[in-house]
């Protein structure tokens, strides 16, 4: 397997994903929490890729303005799919709940045992979203975790699932009825064995927010309405689909809206006050800012 990458500011990170036009290649994106950038990275099998894979990532750059130097690696095959494990540690969430690396539970259990320990959520993302690490995760995480310690008897909804941790740290922490979707199948099934790992049965199913008729297969209660919705997912895709992300929110619900960007956000608060919905409280962390917000009882959705 090869990567090409290059490092960028955060502040060009979704600039990138809109213009990047580089055919049969995908762009990804990882930043370590302990770095000031991000880096941009294509994953491609053929070595003699390269010069092209290296070409569309520049010109990318070139378009959004952004100065950038690539590299060129190669790994055995092995070797990159378990790459990022090197990055995934052990995060506290709270008191209440941590996210542990699947290959770290057993010296985890060992270390944590008796009352008082810290509910956990053992994860391997594999190549799917989320391992707790993101600011925009990590703010989703407290808010849930929060809001759980309120009142667990309701539902939640993890909109955009990509690892499923949003959701099984929802579960883990009380949530009766829990469930997720992804457009991604590759997430989805990353998202049931995760579950199952954290011994539940399967939440995840594929769905797409295009079309709202593949949206009844995610197991819900009440007309597939749900009394806390977490979508973490991109700014302008918040924007783009703020009606079919409502209409998923129980009247009197609430909603955690992640994946933005601090100078989108009001942007995208005014949409969804426009569709009901109030501002409860942000929280920034770096460059991205996390809104949690209230269902009015009486919405128009039209």
């Amino acid at each position: 397997m090869t990567v090409v990458s290059c490092s960028v500011p955060e502040r060009f990170v979704n600039p990138l994903f809109e213009v990047f036009d580089g055919g049969d290649f995908v762009l990804t994106s990882y930043r370590d929490v302990e770095q000031s950038e991000t880096e941009m990275r294509i994953y491609f099998p053929e070595a003699s890729d390269a010069p092209a894979a290296t070409a569309a990532l520049e010109s990318a750059a070139a378009i959004v303005g952004a100065k950038v130097e690539c590299s060129v690696r190669t790994f055995p095959d092995e070797d990159w799919k378990l790459s990022y494990r090197r990055h995934f540690k052990v995060e506290v969430v709270s008191p209440r709940l941590v996210v542990v690396p699947e290959w770290e539970r057993q010296s985890w259990l060992a270390d944590n045992s008796g009352e008082g320990a810290p509910g956990a959520v053992f994860l391997d993302p594999g190549l799917a979203f989320g391992t707790g690490q993101h600011a925009t995760t990590r703010a989703c995480l407290e808010y849930t975790d929060r809001l759980a310690l309120e009142n667990p008897d309701r539902s939640y909804l993890d909109v955009g699932c990509g690892s499923g941790i949003l959701a099984i740290a929802a579960r883990r922490c009380g949530f009766r009825a829990v469930s997720g979707f992804d457009i991604d199948p590759d997430a989805v099934a990353a998202a049931n064995e995760n579950a199952a790992k954290n011994g539940f049965g399967a939440m995840f199913v594929r769905a797409d927010l295009c079309r709202l008729s593949t949206l009844p297969d995610v197991a819900s209660v009440d007309g597939r309405t749900f009394d806390v919705v977490a979508a973490n997912v991109l700014g302008p895709v918040l924007a783009r689909f703020s009606r079919e992300i409502a209409s998923l929110v129980a009247p009197g619900g609430e909603l955690i809206l992640s994946g933005i960007l601090d100078e989108q956000y009001g942007e995208v608060r005014a949409v969804y006050e426009a569709l009901g919905f109030r501002e409860k409280e942000t929280r920034l962390i770096g460059e991205w800012r996390t809104g949690l917000f209230f269902a009015k009882p009486s919405r128009n959705l039209l």
